[in-house]
């Protein structure tokens, strides 16, 4: 079976949090709770500035899963890392243990209460019953068992935030950094202009 993966291509991310806005709405994730985010490094420096739209990144060896003293994680057979809510105690040791920053915590009530984790699900719903309104209410869509694309991916607009099976994405980067001019001899026109040459 395929794996599923993310790629960002920091070139064409234009820090318009369109992901952002487009995993919110269809997920109707609360305020405080973000299962992607945009983070920009060397801001203001020309040429250097650049944009990542991150989210929980479905590892193979998911170190969130490592350290869950409930085992609410679990990992399907094509890569997705998804999570059991109702198993979920909110200890927070996954967030420690993940190096994306990937789960969220809302916080409930007057004293703001820490509650259950949240992330990103790829759009895989959860293991309550595929398409069910109870799988709606706690992961939101599930975009890939109606044979979609996540969300965030379908929303970007300059198709920096590519998602799916490994292979095809791999084929995208793989096309994208040669029509760049990297590792080759030669670089595409006006590839100089845009970059200082570097």
């Amino acid at each position: 079976m395929s794996r599923m993966k993310f790629y960002c291509d920091d070139y064409r991310c234009i820090d318009c949090n369109g992901c952002v806005v487009a995993c919110k709405e269809a997920h109707e994730i609360p305020v405080g709770v973000n299962r992607r985010r945009v983070i920009t490094i060397n801001e203001g420096i020309e040429g250097k500035q650049k944009s990542l739209s991150v989210a929980c990144m479905h590892c193979s060896d998911a170190p969130c899963q490592k350290v869950c003293p409930t085992d609410c994680f679990y990992i399907r057979t094509d890569g997705i890392v998804l999570h059991d809510k109702d198993k979920c105690i909110g200890c927070g040791y996954c967030l420690y243990a993940c190096p994306f920053g990937a789960p969220q915590f809302g916080h409930e009530g007057i004293f703001g209460v820490k509650g259950v984790m949240d992330k990103c699900t790829f759009c895989a719903g959860g293991p309550d019953e595929t398409l069910s309104e109870s799988e709606f209410e706690h992961y939101g869509q599930n975009r890939i068992a109606e044979g979609k694309i996540p969300m965030c991916a379908s929303m970007c607009s300059t198709k920096a935030l590519v998602a799916g099976d490994a292979a095809e994405v791999d084929k995208i980067y793989e096309y994208r950094t040669a029509k760049r001019g990297a590792n080759t001899s030669l670089k595409p026109y006006g590839w100089e202009a845009y970059n200082n040459g570097k």
